[in-house]
């Protein structure tokens, strides 16, 4: 019994000593994530204004008494103690979870430069390139 406890004790701290040594994403991979996350978020701010300039004149036709509700409940909800406290901590741990994102992003794309890559890497920058073509038509990134 001993001996499957130091066995398992052992390969459990070799797997663990494994996953510390995460291989370096590439400076190029990391480039083209970069360029890539960065034209996603002008495709989302772009289609979020096209979405606020058709819903916008339907929102001014919803009428005072609805908006002025709406206001009210705001108000009373910026100076409510619970929810200024709640926004406050939800602050905090968007501030200390940055980095671990970050590392937690960057420890992916080491993994899938290193073992995924070799393997998938041209079909899916074809599937990517491919798809650009669509997106560009029905979502551009700039007007």
């Amino acid at each position: 019994m001993n001996g499957k406890l130091a066995l398992a004790l052992v390969l459990a701290l070799q797997v663990s000593v494994c996953l510390c040594n995460l291989p370096v994403p590439d400076k190029e991979l990391v480039e083209k994530y970069e360029a890539m996350k960065s034209v996603f978020y002008k495709r989302l701010t772009t289609a979020y204004g096209k979405v606020q300039a058709a819903v916008g004149p339907m929102t001014e036709s919803l009428g005072q008494i609805q908006g002025q509700a709406a206001k009210d409940y705001i108000e009373e909800l910026q100076g409510n103690p619970k929810f200024l406290s709640a926004v406050k901590i939800g602050t905090g741990l968007a501030q200390e979870a940055g980095p671990l994102v970050e590392k937690a992003r960057m420890a992916g794309l080491g993994l899938y430069g290193h073992y995924v890559r070799p393997h998938v890497g041209t079909y899916l920058d074809e599937a990517i390139t491919s798809i650009k073509g669509y997106l560009d038509k029905v979502l551009p990134a700039e007007d």
